[in-house]
Formats: C-alpha cells, sequence, structure tokens
C-alpha cells in the first residue's frame, strides 16, 4: 500500500495533538513498533498541543490499576509530556459547537483542541474519530490519522504533498 504524502512540511514547524492512547503508546509503553514517530515528536519541529481537560485525562489514565505504574513514574510521564506541550486555554463553547460530533464525548476534546490550535494533525487509533477525517470542516484542513500511518508518511522519501 502506498502511503499519501503529507499535507506538511515535517521539516518545518508543525502542530500536533495526540490522544492518550498514543501518548501512553509512545512513553509508557514505548511500543518499539512506533520508535520513529516518537524520535520526530521529541526531536523535530513538533509543538504538542494539549489542554487542561487532556491533561486530565492522562492523569487519571496513568492511574489506571491494570497499567501498574508507580505513583512516582506515573508523575514523570505526566510532568513530561506537559513540559513538551503547549496547553492551549479552552476552546470556546461557539466553537466546539460548530464542530462534528463525536459519539464518545471524551473524544470530542482532541477535535477540538486541534482545531481550535490549528494542528496539521490529530494522532489517534480511534476508529470514531478517524471516521472523521472525511467530514466537513476536517477533510480540508486537518489530518486525522494513526500512528502508524504517520510514522510511515514521515518515513517516505517524498513525505510532503504538493
Amino acid at each position: 500500500m502506498q502511503i499519501p504524502p503529507l499535507p506538511f512540511d515535517p521539516k518545518q514547524p508543525h502542530r500536533l495533538v495526540l490522544d492518550t492512547n498514543v501518548i501512553m503508546a509512545l512513553w509508557h509503553f514505548t511500543d518499539p513498533a512506533l520508535a520513529a514517530l516518537r524520535t520526530h515528536v521529541e526531536n523535530a519541529p513538533a509543538e504538542l498541543l494539549t489542554r487542561e481537560d487532556c491533561l486530565g485525562e492522562l492523569l487519571r489514565v496513568l492511574a489506571y490499576p491494570q497499567f501498574g505504574i508507580t505513583e512516582a513514574r506515573q508523575q514523570q510521564l505526566f510532568d513530561e509530556y506537559q513540559a513538551r506541550s503547549l496547553c492551549l486555554p479552552d476552546a470556546a463553547p461557539e466553537l466546539i459547537a460548530t464542530l462534528p460530533r463525536c459519539r464518545d464525548r471524551d473524544d470530542q476534546k482532541f477535535l477540538a483542541l486541534a482545531w481550535q490550535g490549528e494542528a496539521q494533525a490529530l494522532v489517534t487509533r480511534d476508529k470514531q474519530v478517524l471516521a472523521l477525517a472525511r467530514k466537513p470542516p476536517f477533510r480540508d484542513c486537518l489530518l486525522i490519522i494513526t500512528p502508524e500511518r504517520l510514522q510511515a508518511a514521515l518515513a517516505a522519501p517524498d513525505a510532503i504533498g504538493q
């Protein structure tokens, strides 16, 4: 399968929104299949966008007992992610009202954040969020993509769209 080129130059400053599952895959689970994406996010001119509600969700997920993360490690992961992110204020209710609704209310904040922060990409594995990539207004100005596809596109020799 051929990976389509990115609609932005990954060597130039760009804004990304990572949902909580992607953050966990990159920094807690350190998924080896996503090592190149983690390197890109940590070293490229990528600006990670977040908001207080997104950070709150990350804190809650880090504390889930099934992950067995010590409190010290939870705080370390949270602090490291927060330090590399730009925290935006809450989106205006008028802005949120104009966006397509995601069936899972918990995912709506990531869509609003990406829109509000003028992100080039929202990185998620959530099928419901990915389905919104084909709907206006997202289809014309926001890349909603899985971390695997973003990583493959970044590695492609012609990563930039025409």
